[in-house]
This record gives structure tokens, sequence and C-alpha cells, in this order.
């Protein structure tokens, strides 16, 4: 059995996890704001830029399947231990490989290590606010997944900044990855040891029925189906985290800090509705809300890519921020809902939303560079559209506290 925390404990545990979110989402967005320069100083294109993407996504489908290894077998709290310290040394060999090498392969090679990293690492974190959120009896899982998103504001921000005073990519890279490796190793010391994410080694369930429930889940229809809410918006946060500095650049002719603007102004509207997620789904529940924003991504990524001008742009880049912002999140918060397999179904939905959020990106890329990028984005409308449509899967099941609406 679970040690029964006290608040202050369940608050530290809270803040904890905040933290680590957030260095995710920084170390994550600064390797992208620098996308365009990552292409020039390697003189490569948009199909080679999809190649080391790739890359990063392949080891990152390596960290999914490791993640519930390493759950099962050291708890979550250990394993974040060891998947942080990958995570921050996959970011700094890569700025190495990038500026001071220019070698392709050196760059290649931080990405896969800082992809198995963060795929991992963002596994274990989402079951720690699975386990958290059930705690406090409400919803908070889009304010973890804001923390991200404030991660990726400030990563793009510091981009922005290094762009306009020239600083190059491996000094950038360099800090971003230390600051990312201590902020996430101190706020472990906070996360306690909980038997729910197997944390505990003295637990009366055996590893080879932990394993059993982690596949289990598999068998269920309800995680496909959430799988397909989660898998849109993915899509929709992903092609954007990695091809939307490069869209404004290549597709609507815009310098590099344009880009990177672009970028931030998308995580700020991610962040900013993820803030009000919470409130918002104890409002109207889980069903209607990402109704509701399906329609506003879908919109806003049609204005972008129809825009005439850069306000449209603009415009469009902020709705389509907003529209996805929770999907991801609340495809966690529904795979919580029963907590006796939380822990096994937060892992399943997280591997499925991660696969398109890490391997769709290349994709396009490769699609880009026959089609263009622009037209390569009506794609991601598709796929919203999907989402949307599949959104009453996120109906919290019976005697849920979490999601319903109507607090």
């Amino acid at each position: 059995m679970d040690t029964v925390l006290t608040h202050p404990q369940l608050v530290r545990w809270r803040t904890a996890i905040f933290a680590i979110f957030f260095a995710t989402g920084l170390g994550f967005a600064s390797w992208a704001s620098r996308l365009p320069a990552v292409k020039v100083d390697l003189g490569i294109n948009d199909f080679e830029v999809g190649i080391l993407l790739f890359v990063s996504g392949a080891a990152a489908i390596v960290g999914l399947s490791l993640a519930n290894v390493i759950v099962v077998r050291w708890g979550a709290r250990r394993g974040m231990f060891g998947t942080i310290i990958a995570f921050s040394v996959g970011v700094m060999i890569t700025g190495l490989g990038v500026e001071f090498l220019e070698s392709y392969v050196v760059t290649a090679i931080g990405l896969a290590i800082m992809g198995a990293g963060m795929s991992a690492t963002d596994v274990m974190m989402n079951v720690e606010a699975a386990a958290v959120e059930q705690a406090f009896e409400k919803t908070l899982m889009p304010l973890f997944h804001a923390f991200f998103s404030i991660g990726t504001v400030v990563g793009a921000g510091i981009g922005v900044a290094m762009t306009l005073w020239g600083v190059g990519v491996a000094w950038h890279l360099w800090g971003v990855g230390i600051l990312v490796l201590i902020t996430g190793l101190a706020s472990l010391g906070s996360v306690p040891v909980r038997e729910i994410v197997h944390d505990d080694p003295a637990t009366k369930t055996s590893r080879r029925d932990r394993v059993a429930e982690a596949l289990a889940v598999w068998r269920d229809p309800r995680t496909y189906a959430i799988g397909a809410i989660m898998l849109g918006m993915a899509f929709a946060e992903g092609s954007a985290n990695d091809w939307l500095t490069i869209a404004m650049v290549d597709g609507h002719d815009t310098t590099q800090a344009t880009g990177a603007i672009a970028l931030t102004v998308f995580s700020v509207a991610m962040t900013v509705f993820r803030i009000l997620g919470g409130p918002l789904v104890d409002r109207l529940g889980r069903v209607w809300t990402l109704r509701i924003l399906s329609i506003a991504a879908g919109v806003g990524l049609i204005m972008f890519i129809l825009a005439p001008n850069l306000p449209i742009a603009f415009i469009g880049v902020a709705l389509w921020g907003a529209g996805a912002s929770l999907g991801f999140p609340l495809g966690m918060s529904a795979a919580a809902d029963d907590p006796a397999k939380a822990a096994a179904s937060v892992s399943a939905a997280a591997t499925i939303g991660y696969l398109a959020f890490l391997c769709g990106p290349p994709v396009l890329g490769w699609i880009s560079h026959e089609i263009g990028i622009l037209p390569t984005l009506w794609i991601i409308v598709g796929l919203i559209a999907m989402s949307g449509l599949a959104s009453g899967a996120a109906k919290p099941i019976a005697g849920s506290k979490v999601g319903a609406g109507h607090h």
C-alpha cells in the first residue's frame, strides 16, 4: 500500500513534476527554434532535415518501448534519473555536431540520444502526473502540460534572442542542456516513492503481473479510441514544433527571427489554453472541450496555410496552438480514469501520442521536399478533423471524479 501523503508532500510532488515538464519543454523548443540555423550550418535541405528528425523519432520509439520496461523494473521516479541525463547529454552533443564539428553524423547521434531520453522521460512524467491528478481528484493534466508549453515558450524565446544576438547553436544548446539537467535531477528529490507508479521494490505485485498488466491495456478498445484523439493533436503540435519556423521562412518568405517569433506565438497560445484547461474541462467536460478546440485548430491551420499576409498568418498560428493545446493532456487524463491500471494505460496512450508527435514531422519533411511545406500541412488539417470526430472516447468512465464537467 502507498503511504498517505500530507498536503505539503502532495504540493511538493506536484511542483516537482511541473518543473520536469518545464525542463523537457525548454530543451525540446531550444532545438526546434534553431532548425533554420541548423539547416544553414550543416548545408542541408528539407529532405535531409527530415532524415535528422526521423533519426530522432526512431530513437524516440526505442525510448517509448524502454520507458514501459523501466517503469516496471525500476519505477517512474528512479527511471527518470537516467532518462533526464540522456536527454540533456543528447542536447549538448547535438550542439557540438552542428556548430563546432559541422558533422551531420554527430548531430544525428546527438538527436538520437536526445530523442530516446526525451520520449522515455515524457512517458514517466505523464505517469507521475496522472498519479498526482488522481491524488488531488481534479483535472490537473492540462496544467502539467502547460508547464511543458511554458518551457517551450521560454525555449523559443531564448531561441529568438540567440538568433538575433548571433549566438552559435553549440553555446546555446550546451547552456540549455546543463540547465535541463540541473532542474530535472533537483526536482526528482521531491517525488515520493509510490506503488502506483511501481517505485516500491517491496510491492506485493510481482514483476510478471506488472508486465501482464502493462500489456493488457493494448487489448482494450478504449486505448485505441483515446489514441485516435491524441494522434491528430500530437501531429498538430509536433508539426508546429518542428516545421513552423521553416514554414514561415520558406513558405511565407520571412526571416529566421520571424519564424522563431511564430513558434513563440504558437507556444504562448498553447500555454494559455493549457492553464485555462482544467477549469474549462470541469465546466464543459472533456468531450465538448475537445470538439470545440479541434474546430479552432483546423480553422487556424487553414488560415496559416492560405494567409495572404503576416497578420493573418499569426492569427492562424495562435488559433492552431490554442486548438491543439488539450488533445494530448486530456488523452492522458482519460487514460488514467481507472486508478487500478492508470500507469499501464497512461504509458500506452503516451506511446500512441508520441509515435505521432515524433514520427509525423519527418514524414512531413519528405513530403514537403516534393510539394512544398505549406501544401503538406493540409495533411494535418485532415488529422485534426479525425481527432475531433473521435472526441467522444474521452468521456470519463463510470465513477471517475475527473473530466465529467458541470462542476
